[in-house]
């Protein structure tokens, strides 16, 4: 069976939205990582502490994700070699698919992160892009420490590392077993992505 996605991915992503590398752009200075990492962050953390409604809140927060978010590249790196195996239609609907997933599951618990805060600690230059650490406080809860990794033009976060763990190769690691297990038929895949959008 195909893994939800983890609770500690949907936790990041929902702090800052991890996701993964863009093609081949001009990587941002730390300053310009900075600059987004404080401009985005500030922005989701402000709707997350809103006093409006989790609906109004996942009206607000859906276009300020896909404005910001490479969608289309966490989903191919996800994928990883069976992209080249798949066919254009399958290589569309997957994508399809796998957005909606990742969307679905980060609003879905919109509800439980209230009255957090994002703090800057550190930026270091890495091949991948800026890496930015962050501390997110929530009340009552142990801080969690994440590092974002900033790349592109315009500068969008492109992993996000918590514990250690890339969530982006943990998820294309979830991807490339259930692949295999499966004959590398992406299409299996792609049924599992509708059973879990209820789509079947």
């Amino acid at each position: 069976m195909l893994r939800q996605l983890t609770r500690r991915t949907i936790l990041g992503a929902a702090s800052l939205f991890a996701l993964v590398p863009t093609l081949a752009f001009a990587a941002p200075s730390g300053d310009e990582a900075k600059a987004f990492v404080n401009d985005f962050g500030g922005k989701l953390v402000n709707v997350l502490n809103s006093d409006g409604s989790l609906e109004k809140k996942r009206e607000v927060l859906l276009p300020l994700l896909l404005a910001n978010v490479d969608v289309q590249g966490i989903g191919r790196y996800c994928l990883g070699r069976f992209w080249r195996v798949a066919t254009p239609e399958q290589q569309k609907l997957y994508l399809e698919l796998f957005q909606d997933v990742l969307l679905n599951a980060i609003m879905a618990r919109v509800g439980e992160y209230q009255n957090i805060s994002i703090r800057l600690v550190d930026t270091v230059p890495s091949p991948a892009g800026q890496k930015v650490t962050l501390e997110i406080s929530r009340p009552h809860q142990p801080s969690i420490m994440m590092t974002a990794v900033i790349d592109g033009e315009p500068p969008k976060v492109v992993d996000l590392y918590g514990e250690g763990a890339s969530m982006r190769l943990t998820q294309r690691s979830d991807y490339t077993t259930y692949l295999t297990r499966h004959g590398g038929q992406v299409q299996t895949l792609i049924m599992a992505l509708k059973h879990q959008l209820g789509r079947d």
